[in-house]
């Protein structure tokens, strides 16, 4: 008996629970949460819904899932389990985890502006940067890739609009809780992300959160071991093309065309059709509850459109987790390597553009033939195929935490983190170039240089926690320190007419630059900065109805002046779930959640160069002294003691709800942000100052808008769904003051200035209290019988644009959408799943730059190229056929911006194998195409390619042209 109740009791010790997880329709769920109730333990489905749970206790088991209503069940001696979640499209009703900042929340305990968007709601495409996946997934989320198409491009981010006159805009990544490379992640390794929009939420980061802040989380470890390969390979075609004049089309136009006796279409030998790429990616996860870990590989390989571009890259990402027996402490450890070797875009189809089309690629000879044109002067497929210019990046983040479980109810973390950048820029124009040889009479030298950067973050974070519930009553206490030190070092070296082409870059000591002033071509400098920060953050909720969550950071930096090290940064935010009163239960049939929110949070933005505030030194040439030659020294900054962050004050109030049984939810927000003391550069006399202009904090801009979210489970049955989302916000930006009581701006800021030929000057204008983005220059009044381009003078009357004047100008328009929005459908039938999505801006305009170049037949001139739509009697500009008014800046050329496109259609289809089937867990097999089609009326290509981010919004700032691209990726994924 003894014997046997042994057994028994180590058998009890050591069972296992063994279970799947289903929906209603018997289909396997993939990643489900399975928690023992009040402790940490835990486990995941893998991809068949089967799940294993070592060492349960006596207590339930808490089933969890997005979109699905929590399970708990207690199991009874039955070692196989069958559960079933039921569907609850309700993100807020469910247990969805929030990233708020050094902490999680319930997502119906959050009383900020935050977005949770987990990794299956992003979008599939081979990005070049992995947050591409969240375009059109956040409202008031401005994300641009202008060359999606070259794999050395990188997104644009902007979070409710600009913030800045002189300092950074781009909001802040913190990757895992520490700050990190944001093109070190591969999209397979994310989680989720949480976007800190309202200023209660990102003044926890303090000077570092008046752009938002931007939560990545990676995969950790799991209970079950799993292994997954998921490999694509993609295409980019150019599309929405620029179209110039063919050879024929060419010499019958223009009047003073030069035949040269070929006929080449430039922008078809410059570039790809189609370019390719490939990614693969492998994944391992296993371990049990005390000890996980979770490691993935990746391999890429991309082409861009043009001839040059490429990018090939090798990553891993490596998430260990240890618990110990008595769950005292925790220790996770994440790497993160990566290392890159690229071939960088060349610049060939701008000058495709203008090229006469009867110019050879190549001589007699068979070599590249040289020519000189108005725009042009190498030419681009020679340049793409002989210039070299590589880049070798390697990058690798690294950090480690330490949690004690002191008590129950309070713990502490120590984190410490270092992310590495190492970037080596090798140029080399060969002493072959046609240029190099015919500008030199055949003496012309090679050129070659090197370039090493290097940047290092380092990070300590020391946070406590401690949480206190009293019946009704809950607190959450955080109080941190955190140190943060940014260190970059560059050294750069460059020489011309080394002995052989043959060397390239390897031999810079062997050339001839500069050997009369005994001096060689490099260069090296070396800055950092540190920031030192003390916060604390109290939550407090009562009855899970009324939220209130006050933070605050006190925070130094060495980039301010010395009378302002430290800023202080409160915020304050609160919450009340509605739904959950008395008076509302039973009142409504249609309205089942609904929660107000507001907050108020001061942020700090000091994004801006190291030593700003010092007086720094720098050389003002060679001079001959005593036969040898002296570099001079002198003042090249002022000082400035008072140089402080840019100071965001930050106001929001939203509402989330839930309606028809929770079939629809969404939020709804309205923002306002000021931001002060925005730096600029004044004009100072001289002396008492040694230049003659000083940066200082001296602008405020006013920036407002309204945000919505709306998600909708329109059908549900047993074989077949279809999920709506809808984000939309609108935006505005104004500058309302150029002063404060130490200096005086001017009333504006003109830019972008737009380069030649021609004289055109400054296309925009930001004035105090005018919306950014308003295009300031003649207002057109048509064309006349000569083909001149007529405007309005400041009276009224009507001129010659070459007639007018400066003071003519006026406001003609604006480059700033008025609103953004996107809409998604996923559709789900037995194993197939297709999405798409969709995304628009409208009400604004764009400034079309290559026909302002190229597309008037008044621009003819015998050497350059002109587009298709200068002799298109359809279109206004083949009006302009005068070219006394010529390159002048006018509304003639503003096009309405307003777009539609049909952003990402996603295919796929998932077999699952059952437990007998030992090679695979499941096989998916997936399409998408991105940029499929764009609904627009701008004429010059692809309205979203144009910035609409920044100070100056609507335009591109010349003719440096990069098609867009549609891409068709294909791809498979099986799991183990």
């Amino acid at each position: 008996m003894t014997l046997l109740f042994m057994s028994f009791m180590t058998f009890a010790q050591t069972k296992k629970i063994r279970g799947i997880v289903t929906d209603e329709n018997n289909n396997p769920l993939s990643g489900v949460s399975v928690k023992i109730q009040e402790s940490i333990k835990g486990t995941f489905t893998d991809s068949s819904g089967n799940f294993t749970l070592e060492d349960p206790t006596s207590a339930a088991l808490v089933f969890s899932y997005i979109g699905y209503a929590d399970t708990i069940i207690k199991p009874t001696g039955n070692t196989l389990l069958k559960v079933i979640l039921r569907s609850q499209n309700n993100g807020l009703k469910t247990v969805t985890l929030v990233s708020i900042g050094y902490g999680t929340l319930d997502k119906k305990e959050v009383t900020s502006a935050i977005t949770h968007v987990d990794a299956k709601d992003m979008l599939i495409g081979a990005n070049n940067d992995p947050l591409m996946g969240l375009q059109g997934k956040v409202a008031g989320l401005t994300i641009q890739n202008t060359g999606s198409a070259n794999p050395n491009s990188s997104a644009t981010l902007q979070l409710r609009g600009v913030s800045s006159m002189g300092a950074g805009t781009t909001p802040l990544y913190i990757i895992d809780g520490v700050p990190g490379n944001i093109d070190n992640i591969n999209q397979d390794a994310i989680v989720s992300v949480d976007v800190l929009k309202g200023g209660a939420a990102s003044a926890i980061y303090g000077t570092r959160g008046s752009n938002g802040v931007v939560l990545i989380t990676t995969k950790s470890g799991t209970l079950n071991s799993s292994t997954m390969y998921d490999v694509n390979a993609f295409w980019n075609f150019p599309t929405n093309q620029l179209q110039v004049l063919s050879k024929a089309d060419y010499l019958a136009k223009i009047p003073n065309a030069v035949d040269f006796g070929s006929n080449t279409d430039w922008l078809k030998a410059v570039t790809r059709q189609p370019s390719f790429g490939q990614k693969h990616t492998l994944q391992f996860s296993g371990g049990s509850a005390k000890d996980n870990f979770f490691a993935t590989i990746d391999y890429g390989d991309a082409q861009g459109l043009d001839l040059r571009a490429t990018k090939q890259q090798y990553g891993g990402r490596l998430s260990f987790n240890h618990t110990s027996g008595n769950g005292f402490f925790n220790v996770k450890l994440n790497i993160a390597p990566r290392i890159a070797n690229t071939n960088t875009n060349g610049g060939g189809f701008g000058a495709a553009l203008v090229l006469n089309p009867t110019l050879p690629i190549y001589d007699s000879t068979g070599g590249y033939a040289f020519f000189n044109g108005a725009f042009a002067y190498n030419n681009p497929v020679e340049a793409a195929k002989v210039i070299l210019n590589k880049q070798q990046i390697k990058e690798l983040d690294m950090n480690a935490a330490v949690t004690l479980n002191i008590l129950k109810n309070l713990n502490t973390t120590v984190t410490i983190g270092q992310t590495n950048f190492d970037m080596k820029t090798l140029g080399f124009t060969p002493s072959t170039l046609t240029t190099v040889q015919v500008v030199n009479s055949g003496n012309g030298r090679n050129v070659a240089s090197q370039k090493q950067e290097n940047t290092t973050q380092k990070t300590l974070e020391w946070v406590g926690n401690y949480s206190l519930n009293i019946h009704k009553h809950s607190f959450k206490a955080l109080a941190g320190y955190s140190y943060y030190n940014n260190n970059y070092q560059e050294f750069d070296a460059n020489n011309e007419g080394m002995p052989f082409d043959a060397f390239q870059w390897n031999n810079l000591g062997s050339g001839l630059y500069n050997q009369e002033l005994g001096v060689t071509g490099m260069g090296s400098t070396q800055k950092s900065n540190t920031l030192i920060a003390f916060f604390g953050r109290v939550i407090y909720d009562y009855g899970k109805k009324y939220f209130l969550t006050a933070s605050l950071r006190h925070e130094g930096s060495t980039r301010f002046g010395t009378n302002n090290k430290w800023g202080d940064f409160p915020a304050v935010s609160a919450a009340w779930n509605v739904s959950d009163e008395s008076f509302m239960r039973g009142t409504s049939k249609w309205l089942n959640y609904l929660k107000f929110r507001a907050d108020y949070g001061v942020t700090g933005n000091q994004d801006f160069d190291d030593y700003t505030s010092l007086q720094t030194y720098g050389g003002y040439g060679y001079y001959p002294y005593d036969g040898t030659y002296l570099q001079d020294y002198g003042p090249s900054q002022n000082v400035n003691p008072y140089l402080q962050w840019e100071k965001g004050i930050n106001f929001n109030v939203g509402l989330d709800f839930g309606l028809l049984n929770n079939r629809v939810s969404g939020s709804l927000n309205y923002y306002t942000r000021k931001n002060k003391n925005l730096l600029y550069k004044v004009s100072v006399p001289i002396p008492p100052n040694a230049q003659s202009n000083t940066e200082v904090n001296l602008g405020t801009m006013v920036n407002s808008g309204i945000e919505i979210s709306i998600n909708a489970a329109l059908v549900r049955s047993k074989n077949f769904s279809w999920d709506l989302s809808f984000n939309g916000n609108t935006n505005s930006n104004k500058l309302t003051s150029f002063s404060n009581q130490l200096y005086s701006g001017v009333p504006y800021l003109n830019g972008p200035g737009m380069p030649a030929p021609g004289s055109p000057g400054y296309l925009q204008r930001d004035s105090e209290n005018v919306r950014i983005g308003e295009f300031y220059t003649l207002k057109s009044a048509g064309v006349d019988s000569t083909g001149a381009l007529q405007v309005y003078n400041a009276a009224g009357e009507i001129i010659p644009a070459n007639k007018a004047s400066n003071s003519d100008k006026r406001n003609v328009g604006n480059g700033l959408p008025k609103f953004m929005a996107s809409l998604g459908n996923d559709f789900k039938y037995k194993n197939w799943d297709l999405s798409i999505a969709l995304r628009g801006a409208f009400g604004y305009k764009i400034f079309n730059v290559n026909a302002f170049y190229l597309g008037t037949p008044a621009q003819q001139n015998g050497a350059a190229n002109l587009l298709t739509s200068a002799f298109d009697k359809k279109s206004r500009y083949s009006k302009l056929t005068n070219p006394k008014t010529v390159a002048i800046l006018s509304d003639y050329f503003l096009e309405p911006g307003d777009f539609v496109k049909i952003d990402n259609v996603s295919l796929g289809y998932t077999k699952r194998f059952s437990s007998n089937f030992h090679a695979f867990r499941s096989i998916r097999v997936y399409a998408t195409a991105r940029n499929l089609h764009t609904f627009t009326k701008y004429t010059g290509g692809d309205p979203d390619a144009v910035p609409t981010t920044g100070l100056w919004p609507g335009t591109n700032y010349g003719i440096g042209y990069y098609p867009a691209a549609l891409q068709l990726l294909f791809g498979l994924q099986i799991h183990f």
